[in-house]
């Protein structure tokens, strides 16, 4: 019994550590298509616990970095930072053991292979990860593809979670023809989803011939990457220090002909809306270039109560100086830019001081020139449906300012821009990124990495963008398929109540087809 459980436990972990090693960084892809076979291998013997233990070594190594951010960003104690840190891998590590629990339950009591359940489930409990609690849909299995140029362009169908399930299904498939070799269903199961594999990356191969990056109009845009340190970016003996850095990198961007400068959230941490010195200094900065400029920073505006709400924001201004427009972030994080029930727990005020107070924008395109910009602020950039109400709004260019200096030397930052990456696929539209210390990039409608700068260096890099959403099913409909996984998910749980198999019929037929 206990060398069982030692078996179960260590292929269970094991599972999990492959599945990290999948994700940025190290970024070894292809080991999504197995890395779930171990514990599929072992899990009818400890059906939620097996998951649970995968779910635990997952997490625990992919968000390692949620202890950078909680000390030094959200000014946590760190034995507070440590606890929350592992009560959110604990807690996400559920959603991998519902998962298996459902589909070793309903193999037992209604006969469902693995491979019929599994995928459905999966992608149901990744699509209310991304909901419940706000949400925090980071590391969904189908993001370990973001190298995988053909395996991804379905997400302009299916979203991420199109991804999530053929990966689910191809490790399912795979570890019932090695656990059941002489079963000709197992075989039918392979046969199946390597048709399904094969159809699914044809699509991505025919995707990619077609011009879906070709635009008619085009802006050139500079992105700039300031690199201040984040224990600096608030100092005020160190304001103009980073001004100038910025309207140095601006001018070295603004060499050639330039359509549009974007600096990354928070680039100026001072009120815009405030008449000082430095403000005039930024909105003199676009007259001198003759460039508009899209810049983060916080705002403020007088509440109903007389009282003022606080944004994290994106300025526009025009060639002149003059604000065109403010988009809000509408996606706060919890414990960085607000406290979750704040206002009733006041304890936990207390423990997190440096926690900011800020108020939930609503969808804004900003307007340059007749052309809409959708403004992502920071980790919004991970929610496919807010990026997907931008360009459902008319957004013709889609742009991600961020400030990855709180992640720290990390794979975060590396995280971060692979779940951008499809927000350009799944809308098929540009989507243009400055970071305050990396990654800054231009990223085709097709995932593609266009232009890309280092970490932790300061840079103007300059590049073109096409205007435009192309039409896909994804931006029309949104998370159907989704949706439909979480229906058929839901069917499924409701199934394991049976006190007999469903498909006893089925069995016959499988006989009559299959006997030798």
């Amino acid at each position: 019994m206990i060398c069982r459980c030692d078996r179960t436990l260590s292929l269970s972990l094991l599972s999990g550590i492959l599945l990290a090693a999948a994700f940025p960084r190290p970024d070894f892809y292809p080991l999504a298509w197995v890395a779930l076979v171990p514990l599929l291998l072992v899990m009818d013997e400890r059906p939620f616990a097996s998951g649970f233990c995968t779910g635990i070594a997952f997490f625990g190594a992919v968000l390692y970095w949620l202890n950078i951010v909680m000390t030094t960003y959200g000014g946590l104690w760190p034995p507070v930072s440590l606890i929350l840190y592992i009560l959110l891998v604990l807690y996400l590590a559920l959603y991998f053991g519902a998962a298996t629990w459902l589909s070793t339950r309903l193999k037992a009591r209604v006969g469902l292979p693995i491979l019929v359940t599994l995928p459905f489930l999966w992608v149901a409990l990744e699509f209310l990860r991304g909901i419940l609690f706000t949400g925090f849909p980071w590391a969904l299995l189908g993001y370990s593809q973001q190298n995988f140029s053909a395996a991804i362009q379905s997400a302009d169908v299916t979203g991420v979670y199109g991804v999530s399930f053929l990966l689910v299904a191809f490790n399912c498939a795979l570890a019932w023809i090695i656990s059941d070799p002489r079963s000709r269903l197992a075989r039918l199961g392979v046969v199946f989803v390597l048709a399904m594999t094969t159809t699914h990356v044809g699509y991505g191969i025919w995707r990619n011939t077609q011009s879906l990056e070709v635009r008619d109009d085009h802006w050139t845009v500079g992105l700039i990457q300031g690199n201040i340190e984040q224990a600096q970016k608030w100092l005020p003996e160190y304001r103009q220090r980073n001004i100038d850095s910025y309207r140095n990198l601006s001018r070295q961007a603004a060499t050639g002909s330039v359509d549009l400068l974007i600096w990354p959230e928070a680039a100026m941490p001072f009120f815009i809306q405030d008449a000082s010195e430095a403000t005039q200094q930024v909105l003199a900065l676009p007259h001198e270039l003759k460039t508009p400029l899209l810049l983060g920073g916080p705002a403020y505006a007088r509440n109903a109560n007389e009282r003022y709400d606080y944004f994290n924001s994106a300025f526009l201004l025009s060639s002149t100086g003059a604000e065109l427009g403010r988009s809000d972030k509408i996606h706060l994080v919890p414990f960085g830019e607000y406290v979750p029930l704040g206002k009733i727990l006041t304890f936990v005020n207390r423990l997190v001081v440096s926690v900011g107070d800020f108020t939930p924008g609503e969808v804004n395109p900003l307007i340059l020139d007749d052309r809409q910009i959708g403004v992502l602020i920071c980790y919004e950039a991970i929610f496919p449906g807010l990026a997907r109400s931008y360009v459902r709004e008319g957004s013709d260019l889609l742009v991600n300012l961020t400030n990855d200096a709180w992640f720290g030397r990390s794979s975060a930052p590396y995280q971060h821009l692979a779940m951008a990456r499809f927000r350009a696929i799944e809308n098929r539209v540009w989507l243009a990124r400055a970071a305050n210390t990396g990654i800054s990039a231009l990223i085709s409608p097709t995932g593609r990495l266009v232009e890309a700068g280092p970490v932790f260096q300061p840079l103007a890099l300059t590049g073109s963008v096409g205007l435009g959403a192309g039409e896909s099913f994804y931006t029309r409909f949104g998370d159907l398929f989704a949706y439909a996984c979480c229906v058929i998910g839901l069917a499924l749980s409701l199934l394991q109540f049976r006190r007999r198999p469903l498909f006893h019929w089925s069995r016959r037929l499988h006989g009559a087809l299959f006997a030798p």
